[in-house]
């Protein structure tokens, strides 16, 4: 994974900082929000004003990342991507590193880098605009959309091309890819209702996540209309949360016979946390998770778990990112929908 920092343009007065479209709109006498506007050819503003903005732009040698063919001839070669995640529990999460190496295997063909940066989740909004004002992107791609997403309306506004990361009724005006998590988390219930299990259990992600709403839905519904006795218990994808929410479920007195974790990480912590209670996976209790990767395949028993090509994934996001940033139309699509790979993990429930 390649981490690069542009080099920083000057302005034409040669005073060795970067022009800035705060910079633009002062010399055209216009709004930055007017600069966006013109740059990208929007309606809003009329052609004198358009002219002298651009003109403003020539005269110091600025241009936005996604207007850089017509204005300097400057090829795409950064991509940005803000990841709300603290640094420890990322490198723990196979998910973000086989969704990065799917980004990378676009990227390095295009000769382009990747801008990483991890951050609180309410401080994303000032990077992505620092990256895109600052002339430092050319697009970015958004990820861990949320319900009522801040970012959505704020980023849109600047001008931002980019891709996100979710079910289009999360994304806004943005393009968008997703993977189907509604159709994925009724097979995951409709398995486990297969295999005899009338008293199930669910350990999400945080819940303001678009796709953990999605699925919380979508595991309700599918257990009603089964007959199934559900509750899903909210953490935040960590070993220490997923082991806290299983001892929950273990110690209430509806205890599940089967628990879907929304990640490979709490799910492999929870088989730790069953032998505490001095029970068996899956004699007494069937644990099945989300986003097969390599720990589920290492555990013994072997893991239950929703396939999906995450590497697949990364690089179908970021050819799509490619379309935006060059104009060409880019259609907002629905990636392949996980499938359930069974192994050591579930059976049926304990007579």
């Amino acid at each position: 994974m390649k981490v690069d920092i542009l080099v920083a343009r000057t302005t034409a007065s040669g005073e060795g900082r970067k022009a800035t479209i705060k910079d633009v709109a002062k010399r055209a006498g216009v709004s930055p929000s007017a600069v966006t506007i013109a740059v990208h050819d929007k309606p809003g503003v009329s052609s004198k004003t358009k002219e002298r903005i651009l003109q403003a732009a020539r005269e110091l040698g600025w241009s936005p990342n996604q207007a850089a063919q017509s204005l300097s001839g400057r090829a795409v070669h950064t991509v940005g991507l803000a990841i709300a995640r603290p640094a420890r529990m990322l490198g723990l999460e196979p998910f973000y590193m086989e969704f990065i190496s799917g980004i990378e295997s676009v990227l390095s063909r295009h000769s382009c880098s990747l801008l990483l940066r991890l951050v609180e989740p309410d401080e994303e909004i000032e990077v992505q605009r620092g990256w895109w004002q600052g002339n430092r992107i050319n697009g970015s791609i958004l990820v861990d959309l949320r319900v009522d997403d801040p970012r959505i309306p704020v980023l849109s506004e600047i001008g931002l091309p980019a891709v996100a990361v979710g079910h289009p009724s999360l994304a806004g005006p943005f393009t968008s890819v997703w993977t189907d998590d509604a159709a994925a988390t009724a097979e995951a219930v409709q398995y486990l209702a297969a295999l005899g299990h009338r008293t199930i259990a669910r350990v999400s992600g945080p819940e303001e996540l678009g796709h953990s709403a999605i699925r919380t839905k979508a595991f309700g519904e599918t257990a009603a209309q089964l007959g199934l006795a559900a509750r899903t218990v909210v953490a935040d994808f960590s070993a220490d949360q997923g082991a806290r929410a299983c001892r929950s479920l273990l110690l209430s007195p509806e205890r599940p016979t089967a628990i879907v974790f929304d990640n490979d990480l709490m799910a492999v912590t929870a088989l730790g946390v069953v032998a505490e209670f001095g029970l068996s996976v899956p004699q007494d209790l069937s644990v099945l998770a989300w986003d097969d990767s390599q720990l589920c395949q290492l555990t013994r028993p072997t893991l239950s778990a929703m396939q999906h090509d995450i590497f697949s994934f990364g690089a179908d996001v970021t050819e799509t990112l490619f379309d935006v940033m060059a104009h060409r139309e880019a259609v907002s699509h629905a990636a392949q929908v996980p499938s359930l790979v069974p192994r050591g993990s579930t059976a049926p429930p304990p007579r």
